[in-house]
């Protein structure tokens, strides 16, 4: 008997529901990141309440996610986790970009990533909110950790001797909201015990950013995801819903980079 006669052979145990679902996940690509229901059910030749279901299962499953804004669905986190040997060698920027610029569409705010390098902040990732007018950092742009947001949600990754060895003197450099290195731990370890930062006006007055941190799959911080809302304050209607688009954002980029979902 012919190979081709044995596979044909073997199409007899295919499992219908499963084809239908693999079916649906490779309708999303490069051109098409995120599908309505209408959409997915057009695309595909099943029975719509069939369609229904499947998309369902993968949502429940993480294998879709849904956009809540306009209802529509993208690949889930779980469809990366399948090749996790390959996501856990991301580098965060190839990670994160994509997730940045959804956050940005979600949030109508700009989104950035940054590193630490030593003292400092490195914004490695940005994307603009539309119309934005205030001065935007570019990818590249050096700040010191101690004087933004960002700075002090990476240095929640380092422990009391490595904050000492990067920060030896008791007076931290000037030109900046905190200037004394036992202040700077203090309101450190509240971040890290908080788990995130919102900055209203720290580091330039009429600008507040939301940070959240991104973790590796050692646990560690390796980097933060942050947006900038252009406002001395963040109005308390919107706090929590941005605060949330940041931390689902900041879990996204860890997930991919192989660290347990937060």
């Amino acid at each position: 008997m012919s190979t081709i006669n044995d596979e044909e052979a073997g199409y007899k145990y295919l499992i219908p529901g499963l084809e239908r679902g693999l079916q649906l996940l490779l309708l999303f690509s490069q051109q098409h990141q995120e599908l309505s229901f209408t959409e997915l059910h057009r695309l595909i030749d099943i029975p719509k309440a069939t369609a229904y279901r499947v998309v369902q299962t993968l949502e429940h499953m993480g294998f879709l996610q849904r956009n809540p804004r306009n209802n529509t669905f993208a690949l889930g986190i779980n469809v990366l986790r399948l090749g996790f040997e390959y996501i856990a060698g991301l580098d965060v920027v190839q990670a994160g970009q994509p997730v940045i610029e959804r956050l940005r569409d979600s949030s109508l705010c700009s989104s950035h990533l940054a590193i630490r390098d030593g003292a400092d902040v490195i914004y490695v990732a940005r994307v603009s909110a539309a119309g934005a007018t205030i001065n935007q950092v570019s990818v590249g742009t050096r700040l010191p950790a101690h004087s933004t947001s960002l700075g002090r949600m990476l240095l929640t990754g380092l422990d009391r001797r490595e904050f000492e060895r990067l920060y030896p003197q008791p007076a931290l450099p000037a030109d900046a909201a905190v200037t004394d290195r036992e202040a700077l731990w203090r309101m450190v370890q509240e971040d890290r015990a908080r788990g995130y930062v919102i900055g209203e006006s720290f580091y330039r007055h009429g600008i507040s950013s939301i940070v959240y941190p991104v973790f590796n799959r050692e646990q560690k911080v390796t980097a933060v995801v942050s947006i900038m809302v252009p406002l001395d304050e963040i109005p308390a209607a919107d706090r929590e819903r941005l605060r949330q688009q940041v931390r689902e954002a900041a879990g996204t980029i860890s997930g991919f980079l192989g660290a347990p979902l937060y």
